[in-house]
């Protein structure tokens, strides 16, 4: 058992250096787009290229490693992204920095999800539970430490420090994987959905490439240009093609019949909105500079209120969850991001406002990106469909992400040097939110989860 604990604490790193590089991107934003001579949109892709990698390797890591052992692949996915981080920190132009994003992103979906295949390995039943909460709690922290980490290195070196950390610390989980990771293989391991991969990967890059290429100035001359149009087609067609493979497919990457169940819509609904808020998190310290003239290092500090809001309120909110269910939980989760989006754009923006509006964001996100979600999941599926269920909230997270990161990249470089485009990015998301906040009415009552739980 002790083995297994210095397992976990392997597993533990090798996720948390995959999670800290997309929270650390935001604090760097400002360094790289002034270093580098970036315009907004190029500056967004930083974010999105990242997320859309890691997307598309997740279950072709986790079934390679079902079929040929937990080991390999691990160290591989370790591998590619200590390659993707050599290059972004090499990266003297936008083109290898990209390069360098995607390897990263396709190196770290290989981590996470082998990581809890292990995990599921060498615990017995009864500890998997606990073990599996360490990991998920990865991006928590990560989330929690990211943007202080960022903010101390970019006081003393340059953005590429961010980066270029990572190196020793694949070497050493890579020598520790070689050791002490099992080889074995799964028994039952199901076959790769190579179809369901291809076009969940086309229908992801055509959007993200059409949304990079939207502009706000000339609006409708982009949506009926080339650098728009194909790609939106071709992603439709291919999010047509993979709804019709998974709904036939063996061992889908997304079960669709999820989706019969009102609350799995609901809660789908809800995870976009939170991958649109979380990457806007992400811009934040570019407004930041923008607004109060500070160094890209002092605004990575100013996200501090939001940090503190967050690690405050997730174990509380947990608990808050047990004893008056999830609804109305988030109901309130939404009612603060609404106060704090409202502020950033509604009023003159001074620093009370500013930290406190971060204080409701923090609040709000805390309940979202924290317990609720996965705990409504958990209720609603059986045992057999719980990784699954876990695949559409990632899949609908991570949208979320993609999707806000290319309009905010829009709207800000449409009004370029000026606070205009993020104040129209916030009543946007301000708009959103009471859109979900009205959906979240629709989940199940306390009475409701409990008569659910006890089979009365």
């Amino acid at each position: 058992m002790k083995k297994n604990n210095v397992i976990l604490g392997l597993l533990f790193i090798g996720v948390l250096m995959g999670a800290l590089d997309i929270s650390i991107v935001g604090p760097a934003i400002p360094s790289i787009h002034d270093s580098l001579g970036l315009d907004e949109q190029q500056v967004s892709w930083i974010f999105s290229i990242y997320i859309l990698f890691s997307l598309m390797g997740i279950s072709l890591f986790a079934r390679l490693s079902d079929k040929y052992g937990r080991r390999p692949f691990y160290i591989l996915a370790v591998l590619i992204f200590g390659i993707g981080s050599l290059l972004v920190a090499m990266a003297h132009n936008i083109e290898l920095l990209l390069i360098g994003r995607a390897i990263q992103g396709f190196g770290a979906s290989g981590i996470f999800p082998v990581a809890s295949a292990t995990v599921g390995d060498i615990f017995p039943r009864e500890k998997r539970g606990r073990a599996l909460g360490l990991i998920g709690m990865v991006f928590g922290l990560a989330f929690l430490t990211g943007p202080v980490l960022a903010g101390l290195m970019l006081k003393y070196f340059t953005w590429n420090s961010l980066f270029l950390i990572n190196i020793p610390i694949v070497i050493l989980v890579i020598i520790g994987s070689m050791k002490l990771l099992p080889a074995n293989r799964s028994p039952d391991s199901k076959s790769i959905d190579w179809p369901g991969i291809v076009a969940l990967g086309l229908f992801l890059s055509g959007f993200t490439i059409a949304l990079n290429n939207l502009k706000t100035a000339g609006f409708w001359e982009t949506v009926l240009s080339l650098s728009f149009y194909p790609f939106i087609i071709v992603g439709l067609i291919a999010f047509v093609f993979f709804l019709l493979i998974e709904r036939n497919s063996e061992h889908p990457i997304v079960d669709t019949k999820l989706f019969y169940l009102k609350q799995v819509r609901i809660v789908g609904f809800l995870a976009f909105g939170t991958g649109l808020y979380q990457a806007a998190f992400v811009f934040v310290p570019g407004m930041t500079v923008m607004v109060f003239g500070v160094e890209p290092s002092t605004a990575s500090f100013m996200l501090l209120p939001v940090v503190l809001a967050m690690a405050i309120s997730s174990p509380i909110s947990g608990r808050l969850i047990d004893r008056y269910g999830s609804r109305i939980i988030i109901n309130i989760a939404f009612g603060l991001m609404a106060i704090g989006l409202t502020l950033l754009f509604a009023v003159p923006l001074t620093k009370p406002i500013y930290y406190f509006a971060g204080v409701m964001l923090g609040i709000g996100l805390s309940v979202l990106a924290g317990s609720s979600l996965r705990y409504i999941m958990l209720n609603e599926v059986s045992a057999g469909e719980r990784a699954s269920a876990q695949g559409v909230l990632t899949i609908m997270i991570s949208f979320g992400q993609i999707i806000a990161s290319a309009l905010i990249g829009a709207f800000t470089a449409g009004y370029r040097d000026s606070i205009k485009g993020y104040q129209i990015v916030f009543a946007i998301l301000t708009f959103i939110t009471i859109l979900l906040g009205v959906s979240s009415l629709r989940l199940k009552s306390r009475s409701q989860e409990k008569e659910m739980y006890t089979g009365k």
